[in-house]
């Protein structure tokens, strides 16, 4: 991997465009296709997975000009890989208009419903169950079923914005059910109350940090919370659909970058941070910009980007 001797980090925008009269929108769009094994951030409680990255950490795109006094740097964006749900997560929860319990969390749904129609064994309902009410059991079970496989390590990994706050800036998570109104509800508290409450300091959060994401089983390109440009490569582990590719808007016209680069990016932290991967762009086709990104220690770790380079001159989108 190439490691430049001086790196200067800068503002893309006064170099690619100076010298000369711009004229309408000089944007590029940056369509990414990250591979499988592209590390997820660390789930909100529980061990470190051994490719994770810790919840403090983001990537960082950077575009590179080389001249002889060393390597020019310029970010073009930041974002995050996430699973598409985390069940730890307390405000993995259900919500909106069309929802039969608003805030419940949704490692409990099948709890809830199980309290709702009294069927704990699903081979065995009660002879008062109706048929509508057994549906909504099996259709529950399902769900958690489809939660665990989309969750997991080979699950769903999505592409999102990306945000230094943490639910724990807000609210602590209580350990039972009668902590304080100041305390999110664990889990497994499924009374109204306890949802109502989860729901509205959930919505309080959100409220402040629109890019802190948080996922959804229910429609995988709309979250919660946060925004996605897409998703890591892969297979919908539900119907093993393929999935991935992530789509950035950058103000910058890339039209005269040398080289492009991954970083992994510590919040706050000095930039820019470990390089991840690399690569250089080859020559457009009908004006697209390919680039190959790779890790020299992970060959499977690789990154497959497409550059159009000037929307203002786009003869390709319009």
């Amino acid at each position: 991997m190439r490691r430049a001797t001086r790196l200067t980090i800068t503002s893309i925008a006064a170099v690619i465009t100076s010298g000369g009269c711009v004229n309408g929108f000089r944007g590029s769009e940056v369509q990414l296709d990250l591979s499988p094994g592209m590390p997820a951030q660390a789930k909100f409680m529980g061990p470190l997975g051994p490719t994770d990255l810790p919840a403090n950490t983001h990537f960082a795109l950077y575009a590179i000009q080389e001249d002889a006094a060393g390597d020019r740097l310029f970010l073009l964006t930041n974002f995050e890989v996430h699973r598409i749900v985390d069940t730890t997560s307390p405000c993995f929860i259900d919500a909106g208009d069309h929802v039969p319990h608003p805030g419940l969390h949704v490692a409990s749904y099948a709890a809830k419903i199980a309290e709702d129609t009294k069927i704990t064994d699903l081979a065995n309902p009660p002879p008062t169950a109706t048929e509508q009410q057994k549906i909504e059991m099996a259709t529950a079970v399902q769900r958690m079923m489809n939660v665990g496989a989309l969750g997991s390590d080979v699950g769903i990994k999505v592409v999102t914005s990306a945000s230094t706050a943490d639910y724990t800036n807000y609210y602590a998570v209580a350990t039972d059910c009668t902590g304080s109104a100041e305390l999110i509800p664990p889990a497994m508290c499924i009374d109204d109350a306890s949802n109502e409450r989860r729901l509205q300091q959930c919505q309080t959060v959100w409220g402040h940090e629109h890019d802190l994401f948080e996922g959804t089983d229910r429609v995988l390109t709309s979250p919660l919370n946060g925004e996605t440009h897409g998703m890591v490569d892969g297979r919908n582990p539900i119907n093993m659909g393929p999935v991935g590719g992530a789509q950035f808007v950058v103000d910058q016209a890339l039209d005269n970058i040398d080289a492009y680069a991954i970083y992994t990016q510590i919040d706050d932290g000095p930039t820019p941070g470990t390089q991840l991967l690399f690569g250089r762009p080859t020559m457009a086709t009908r004006g697209v910009i390919h680039v190959h990104l790779a890790n020299t220690s992970t060959p499977l770790l690789t990154a497959e980007m497409a550059v159009f380079a000037d929307l203002g001159q786009d003869d390709v989108h319009f």
